[in-house]
């Protein structure tokens, strides 16, 4: 095994195979290490979070490098069939490539029975090993930004089938209508590891009902759309609301985000300032993790129905209230603010810092999905966006809930007038990059382009990072803050939204304690990039 850097609260254990990565995770699963929070498989490597002030690294190596790798993992009985149309605008490409006709990729691909070896880049994607070893092809070049819901492709010897609409690399050579994801099944996702999948080929059957969707390539972006119905109307709730007149340029549901959803190929997704979320839950006497609303940009404009009280962090942003007779005045980020019946309060445009946070005295009654309350603008998941014309129910609160007295706000919140640092953790795959890449990596700016959003920052610098590793690296889990690089070599800085695999080379990752101000960061500014410790790794004996 080896040991490799991810941030300060996780690691990366490399090995040598799919089985050998699949029989550790058995044996971690089967006796836990005490510390680890969460465990992501791929295709040679194994993701482990844990909670550094219950393991240090150094104990976390020592136990799982103790562990045997002898064992073999047995696949369930479970059957799935998937009916596939194999029209797929890569196929002719895929057969060129590996100098056999399209038939043949079809009778290849039917012909062998797969197993889910794991899950990741998005919920219910799940990857399929143990196909046909002549169907080995690489990712395209160019990622396409959209594939449609359905389509089956193939990347290295592992097959897949994309569950929504989402950005992509795969070599997409078919279609099926069988749904991967349906969050009205008790388990959503359709494949989970262990189950056998079988392709069978319907190609001259009746057309797949799907909705025709072109494949677009070129830089990945993501949309953000919801599985989950708008907030009931006040109506149907007796105590307090808030209406909702504008929400600004985004405005969503967090709390801390939904984790353990990994073996679903769900990521934790949560507040992009999850101190600014703590902060407005305190001021308001709600739980930490309480959802919040959280507002990009401000332009946030809200009325009260009912008595509420509610507070603002986050973001340095101007705050006025308007009370049900006309009067207003200004009132304050990080301290309680008491509506009655018919004030409303407008949430200005931000002097330092993107992202504030709304919490109200009780909560929102925002339907769990899966867990959290955590809208995921890459998978999808989580209660629909606020709109202008919902109103929000709050919960009454509960007795004893105290409301805190004012904080302080943060001091540093990130502006386009000044360099922001963010401290990083080198690793899992520095030593993919030449030398020079690793020291421009700290010594260039780094700006932030209008392409970011709470997926990642997409920085763009005037020399990219070049890699000394020209290879294919195989799907491994990603952490939140890290910086992948893809073959254009402008890094993206992974945030809040992120897949949970990713098949680009991560060269370091923001370090934990700069991760909210990462999220605080606006459009134009300017970043630099501190390295805190060098490149180094454990190999067990």
């Amino acid at each position: 095994m080896r040991f490799l850097p991810v941030n300060l609260d996780a690691l990366l254990v490399e090995l040598d195979d799919l089985p050998q990565t699949l029989a550790l995770l058995a044996s971690l699963q089967a006796e836990p290490v005490h510390g680890i929070e969460e465990m992501v498989p791929a295709a040679r490597t194994l993701l482990v979070r844990y909670r550094s002030s219950m393991v240090s690294r150094a104990a976390l190596v020592a136990a799982i490098g103790a562990r045997s790798l002898d064992a073999t993992v047995e696949r369930t009985s479970t059957l799935i069939e998937i009916p596939v149309s194999y029209s797929g605008e890569d196929l002719d490409e895929v057969a060129q490539m590996l100098g056999i006709t399209r038939e043949e990729v079809i009778r290849r691909h039917t012909g062998s029975e797969y197993t889910v070896a794991f899950t990741g880049f998005a919920p219910g994607f799940a990857y399929l090993s143990g196909g046909d070893p002549g169907l080995d092809v690489p990712r395209r070049t160019t990622p396409r930004t959209r594939i449609p819901a359905g389509a089956v492709g193939l990347a290295g010897q592992f097959s897949g089938v994309y569950p929504q609409a989402s950005p992509g690399g795969w070599q997409i050579i078919g279609v099926t209508a069988t749904p991967m994801w349906d969050l009205s099944r008790d388990v959503p996702a359709l494949l989970q590891p262990g189950f056998r999948v079988r392709f069978v080929d319907v190609t001259q059957r009746a057309a797949v009902a799907l909705a025709p969707q072109a494949l677009v390539a070129g830089p990945s972006t993501a949309t953000t759309t919801s599985t989950a119905s708008p907030a009931a109307p006040v109506a149907a709730h007796e105590g307090s609301s808030l209406e909702i007149r504008s929400t600004g340029l985004q405005a969503l549901f967090q709390d801390l985000g939904r984790h353990g959803q990994a073996g679903q190929g769900v990521s934790a997704s949560g507040a992009m300032d999850r101190g600014a979320l703590r902060a407005a839950n305190r001021l308001v006497g709600n739980p930490s993790d309480a959802a919040c609303v959280e507002i990009v940009y401000g332009g946030f404009h809200a009325v009260c129905h009912g008595d509420a009280v509610v507070a603002f962090t986050g973001a340095e942003a101007p705050i006025e209230v308007t009370t049900a007779s006309g009067l207003r005045h200004a009132a304050s980020g990080y301290q309680a603010i008491a509506l009655s019946d018919g004030d409303g309060v407008v949430l200005g445009e931000p002097r330092a810092g993107i992202r504030s946070y709304l919490a109200v005295r009780g909560g929102f009654t925002a339907e769990p999905v899966l867990g959290s309350r955590s809208t995921d603008t890459l998978a999808n998941v989580g209660p629909a966006p606020v709109a202008a014309g919902d109103t929000l129910p709050i919960h009454r609160s509960t007795r004893g809930a105290i409301v805190g007295a004012a904080e302080q706000p943060p001091h540093d919140l990130p502006t386009t007038h000044e360099v922001v640092t963010l401290d990083v953790v080198m690793g899992p795959r520095t030593d993919w990059f030449t030398s020079e890449a690793v020291a421009l990596l700290a010594s260039q700016l780094w700006s932030v382009t209008p392409q970011s959003n709470r997926v990642g920052l997409r920085l763009a610098g005037e020399q990219p990072l070049t890699r000394s590793n020209p290879a294919e690296l195989p799907s491994e889990g990603t952490a939140l803050g890290a910086i992948q690089v893809p073959p254009s070599g402008q890094p993206v800085l992974f945030l809040a939204d992120h897949p949970l695999t990713g098949g680009y080379p991560v060269i370091g990752a923001v370090a934990t304690h700069h991760l909210d101000r990462a999220g605080q960061i606006p459009i134009g500014a300017r970043v630099r990039f501190n390295p805190i410790q060098p490149f180094e790794f454990d190999i067990t004996p």
